[in-house]
């Protein structure tokens, strides 16, 4: 005859004990099977104690998450959440470098659990580690040159708690002080600095443009495309990914105004062609948070197009029509009369007609009109001016290969 269904058999360990083999009743309140437990162990005050995943999550029992547990599963006897966010508030504000260490780092990895995070915040911890960050860390700073390694991993596991923190949505982003902002900038604008510290920085800097407008106003006072290029330089993919994912942030939540500002920015410190070099071409596999973030730069450059693509030449404009002259002119000056200007007028109509019927236009006598369809409007134009003002001789290769088909062609095609 099988088990009931809210029965599960689990292994459940307490250092120093051997492990209990022991059925857990679903039906029960947690607190009474918690007692249970601490019962069979003879430990008292059982309200100071939790039940945890054994595994690498380390996640807490909760009410809520209880119906997961399945049968064979491993737990821990461990410190309450509270309990244990109590003491980890006051052992980072140990005097000895050491425990704090120890403690920031026990910080960083319970910091996931998102009920111990809870107990965590409750007791102002967010305040707490954007202090030590802002000024706690300065303390240490002059200890570098014999504490290095201690004060990197101090502000690194600092840096990782924090994150951990905040990703549960639990706090709003809007609460952050400009200091706290720039120092965090200031991790981003060093050339040498700690890989998991660059790291998690570029994370906080992308959460805090992502969710909020007004922190994305003053990230962007502190960072510029200039300081973040060169971490696209690097070796280490996730620094990259990282730094293309604020520059997709800074991008996306910039006004209209300022977009083509900063695509005009990339376009000159040649953004393209270092994730050319130093990303695609690298001689490691692009990962799958790589891939997305590339698409998403993709998408909101190509964004940036939407309206000149959407734009129809005006005929009667001049200055726009001068551009389908000087595509003539380009492709076909070679070939033209040594005085283009004289002759008849309507020599030179029938010569510029039969031109831009070589170079492929729908409209031989008024080829402004090509440009009045929406898509592709006037960006087809600035496509057609800039491969013949930047690749001449292969746009002029392209227009003699039409030129040969024009005069090869049957005269009844």
């Amino acid at each position: 005859m099988p088990p009931p269904a809210d029965i599960v058999k689990v292994a459940i360990e307490w250092p120093g004990a051997f492990p209990k083999l022991m059925e857990i009743d679903q039906k029960k309140p947690l607190s009474a099977i918690i007692k249970e437990v601490c019962d069979g162990w003879s430990l008292a005050n059982h309200e100071y104690f939790a039940l945890q995943h054994a595994d690498s999550s380390n996640f807490y029992i909760t009410e809520k998450n209880r119906n997961e547990i399945k049968n064979g599963t491993i737990l821990r006897l461990t410190t309450s959440p509270a309990q244990n966010a109590q003491q980890l508030h006051e052992r980072i504000q140990s005097s000895s470098m050491d425990a704090k260490l120890e403690a920031l780092k026990d910080l960083a990895s319970l910091s996931r659990d998102v009920t111990f995070a809870q107990e965590f915040i409750n007791l102002d911890g967010i305040s707490l580690l954007t202090q030590m960050v802002e000024s706690g860390t300065e303390r240490y700073q002059k200890l570098q040159k014999i504490m290095k390694p201690c004060f990197g991993d101090m502000l690194s596991f600092t840096l990782t708690a924090f994150v951990e923190l905040m990703d549960h949505g639990i706090v709003s982003w809007d609460t952050f002080s400009v200091a706290f902002i720039k120092k965090i900038a200031s991790f981003v604008n060093k050339s040498a600095i700690d890989v998991s510290i660059l790291q998690r920085s570029l994370a906080i800097l992308e959460s805090m443009v992502l969710n909020s407008h007004d922190l994305y106003q003053k990230v962007a006072q502190e960072i510029t495309i200039g300081q973040l290029i060169p971490h696209l330089q690097g070796t280490e993919q996730e620094i990259q990914t990282y730094t293309i994912a604020v520059i997709n942030a800074l991008f996306l939540k910039a006004p209209d105004e300022r977009r083509q500002e900063m695509a005009n920015i990339l376009a000159q410190k040649q953004l393209r062609s270092i994730i050319l070099t130093h990303v695609i071409r690298a001689q490691r596999a692009i990962n799958n948070e790589m891939a997305h973030q590339l698409y998403v730069l993709q998408v909101l450059t190509f964004n940036l197009l939407e309206d000149r693509m959407m734009t129809k030449m005006d005929p009667q404009d001049q200055a726009q029509r001068d551009i389908i002259f000087e595509l003539r002119r380009i492709a076909f000056d070679a070939e033209s009369e040594p005085n283009n200007s004289s002759g008849s007028m309507e020599k030179r109509k029938s010569m510029y007609t039969r031109d831009y019927k070589k170079l492929g236009f729908i409209n031989h006598v008024n080829p402004a009109m090509d440009f009045t369809q929406t898509p592709p409007g006037m960006l087809a134009l600035d496509n057609m001016l800039y491969f013949a003002k930047h690749h001449q001789d292969a746009y002029i290769r392209v227009s003699m290969q039409a030129l040969f088909r024009y005069y090869t062609l049957p005269t009844d095609f």
